[in-house]
Parts: C-alpha cells; sequence; structure tokens
C-alpha cells in the first residue's frame, strides 16, 4: 500500500496490501467477492488493531458510497448508509422533526463502527448506541447482501459484530420526537462518602450524566447534567454550579464543547460533548474503557482511587458514565446495567501501556470488559469469560464468513475456538 494510513489517533498505521475505495455497492461487492481479506476502516476513531487487515489484505473504506439518509416520519426510523458520520445523520433526522435516542460524546464518529463496536453515551436508561438498530445490512464475503433485522434469531449477533461478519452498507435506527436539551455542569464532587445509593441517585439526575477526574485527587473535577427540557431539572446538593464553561480535558478551550450553562437546545447539539465544528476532545491521545456492573460503580471507583498517583501522571481525564443493559451478544452492556469507566491518556504508548495494565488489574474483579475500539491488554480467555454469547457469535460468523475473510488476528482473538 503505497498511501500511508493512520488511524484517529496516529497510534496505529495500516499495513494492507491495498486501500480501496468504491463508489458504488456493485464496486464494492466485486472488490470483497475477490479478496481473500477484508477489514473496513470506519472514521478512523479506534485506538487498536481492530480494523488492520494485515500485509496481504483490503483495508476498505465505504466512505466514497452515495450517502444514504432515509427518514421515513411515519414509522420514525432513519436508514442510513454505513459511511455517513452522527454529526451528518442527526441533522437529517432533525429536520424531520425526530431525535436518536442517545448520541455519543462525538458527533464525528462512523454510524456503522460505532455500533459495531459497542459504542455508547450516557444514561441510566439509555442503551449502547447499537439499540437503537432495528435492521442491518451486510455484503458477506461472496459479494452477495444480507439483511437482518429484529425478530431474526441472527439479530442480536449481528449489529455489535466488530466487522467480522461482512460490510455494513446501512442501518435502519429507530427515531423518537424531537427534544431540546440543557447543559448543567457542577464542579468539585468528592469521592469520600459517595455510596451506592448516592451514586445511583446522581447518574439518574438527569438524562445523561457524566463525570470527569484527572485522578490528581480523589473525587470529580466536573458533573456535567444534559436534561431533557420535558423532564424536571432535580436538586443537586453534592456539588457547586459551575461558574464559567468548562472542558472534559484541563487546559482545553471550552469554545470546542456544546453549550453549556443551561441553554436549550436541540438533542443532537447538546448530547454530545463536542461540537461537530470542532477537534473532538484534545486530539492528542490514547484511550481505553471498561464497563462493569453498575452495583459495582462505587467500589470501583475507590479501587481507581488506590492507584491514582499511578494513573494521573499519563492521563488527560476520566469520565464516568452510565449504559442500560442491552442483549447484543458481544456488546459490552449486554445483560447487564453498566457502569462505563473512560480514560483519555497522553498520547505514548509506551509510558501509558504499563499503566493500563495496572488499570485491569484493579478492575478485574469487577468484571469489567473493555470497549472493542479502545487500548487493553485484557486476554482473550478472560474476554471469553465474561461473554456469555461468545460461542452464538462464533457460529454466526461460521455461516455468514466461513472462510474467515473477515476476521484477521484481532477478531481471531476474541473469537478463540
Amino acid at each position: 500500500m503505497t498511501e500511508t494510513v493512520t488511524n484517529w489517533a496516529g497510534n496505529i498505521t495500516y499495513t494492507a496490501k491495498e486501500l480501496q475505495r468504491p463508489h458504488s455497492l456493485d464496486s464494492l461487492r466485486a472488490q470483497v467477492a475477490g479478496s481473500a481479506k477484508v477489514r473496513v476502516l470506519g472514521s478512523g476513531h479506534s485506538f487498536n488493531e481492530i480494523a488492520e487487515p494485515g500485509p496481504e489484505g483490503v483495508l476498505l473504506s465505504i466512505a466514497g458510497l452515495p450517502p444514504v439518509l432515509d427518514v421515513d416520519t411515519a414509522a420514525r426510523t432513519v436508514r442510513v448508509s454505513g459511511g455517513v458520520r452522527y454529526a451528518e445523520l442527526a441533522r437529517a433526522v432533525e429536520a424531520q422533526g425526530l431525535a436518536l435516542p442517545n448520541m455519543a460524546s462525538l458527533p464525528h464518529i462512523s454510524v456503522a463502527g460505532s455500533v459495531a463496536t459497542g459504542t455508547h453515551g450516557s444514561g441510566v436508561g439509555n442503551g449502547s448506541l447499537a439499540s437503537a438498530v432495528r435492521e442491518v445490512e451486510l455484503i458477506t464475503a461472496d459479494g452477495s447482501t444480507v439483511t437482518i433485522g429484529r425478530g431474526d434469531e441472527r439479530f442480536d449477533g449481528a449489529v455489535t459484530s466488530l466487522g467480522a461478519l461482512g460490510v455494513v452498507v446501512a442501518l435502519t435506527l429507530d427515531l423518537e420526537q424531537s427534544f431540546d436539551v440543557e447543559q448543567h455542569l457542577f464542579t468539585e464532587l468528592p469521592l469520600a462518602g459517595l455510596d451506592l445509593e448516592t451514586y445511583e441517585t446522581i447518574a439518574s439526575a438527569a438524562y445523561s450524566v457524566s463525570l470527569f477526574t484527572d485522578w490528581r485527587e480523589p473525587g470529580f473535577r466536573q458533573v456535567w447534567l444534559k436534561r431533557r427540557t420535558d423532564q424536571p431539572l432535580p436538586d443537586f446538593p453534592w456539588a457547586a454550579p459551575a461558574t464559567e464553561k468548562l472542558h472534559p480535558v484541563p487546559g482545553m478551550p471550552a469554545v470546542n464543547c456544546t453549550e453549556q450553562f443551561g441553554v436549550p437546545g436541540p438533542w443532537h447539539e447538546r448530547l454530545p460533548h463536542f461540537r461537530a465544528e470542532f477537534t473532538p476532545s484534545s486530539g492528542a491521545e490514547l484511550q481505553s474503557e471498561y464497563l462493569l456492573p453498575r452495583p459495582y460503580a462505587v467500589d470501583a471507583l475507590h479501587a481507581l482511587d488506590a492507584i491514582r498517583t499511578t494513573v494521573a501522571p499519563v492521563l488527560q481525564t476520566c469520565e464516568v458514565r452510565t449504559v442500560a443493559a442491552d442483549t447484543q451478544w458481544l456488546s459490552p452492556a449486554y445483560g447487564r446495567d453498566t457502569v462505563a469507566l473512560h480514560f483519555t491518556w497522553i498520547e505514548d504508548t509506551a509510558a501509558v501501556l504499563p499503566v493500563v495494565r495496572r488499570v485491569e488489574e484493579a478492575l478485574d474483579a469487577f468484571e469489567a470488559r473493555p470497549h472493542w475500539g479502545k487500548v487493553f491488554t485484557v486476554p482473550p480467555a478472560v474476554l471469553h469469560g465474561r461473554y456469555p454469547r461468545l460461542h452464538d457469535f462464533r457460529a454466526l460468523a461460521a455461516v455468514l464468513d466461513p472462510g474467515g475473510k473477515f476476521a484477521n488476528p484481532f477478531v481471531q482473538a476474541v473469537l478463540g475456538g
């Protein structure tokens, strides 16, 4: 491959035989059918080798396919092509007076890549982004199209699929009536005295809630409450209201962030932390995330506090969110209401990896599942024990991709067997 292609963070340089950017579905089908190994590159917002096809494989970008954004206002659904990003999707949906139930922190990421890796926003009643999917359309290994919808016994394996089943060319998502959101920020929430009941009350205080810390001190520097304006704003006695606009990463300009101080606005301009027209987060970073049963939330936070002198020197910010249980076999929130602990590290792999391993040791007792698209070192054998439907996914992959065309070393390690 003569063209150098990296992921968003620049810590992964892909080593494919060739990069292909088909501009029609027919050329995409032909490319897939004629290739021995294929992996799809979405928006590149992954931090590990999940998209790496290897030196003999094809790295396939579907960003050049004609975008599809078909909103059905009567059914409250949207059919969206796999290469579309959430910012573009959100604007099209809002124009029809409708909304997605939730969004991730970044609106810059592709829809297909997000749901394939179990990406999520926050909120005790909000599932992962994959929870909104009602149908997935795949180009499988022989170039044929397979459509799998809710009610199909394969469905719960077909959405959060790590790209192991085929190329996702379109998804149909559930929508709801558009709604407005306000952001209310608070500062200096102490960890001392925080019990599970109080944590649950805080996590439930708004439609979406995020806690931020740099682990330089015990406790949280910031609390972000995203309140739907059709829901009440509760009292928040645990921390003081912010007196200035804030960015989750200390030292970064708040102008990059969505509007704060209770200014109402449409859902897609408030649920993400970052504005679509600005560089998200800090840009120069690595990321890890671990999702564990919500009843372990406070114990896990204290376990991290116990190693904060190890974590803080390589950390930009740590975000704590909640995700409702879902039924996707490979979703990190499968079968359990979840607390998600997200780490934005400095851009130094050698310095970060030993700390990632230390974090994983601290969280091991809490059945933590790493985010599939981020930096982690959890051994495959441990992962296998944390996904009770992994054998069902392995069987589905064997049917849809019997030759392992989409199974790179990352996927092979996950599937095992």
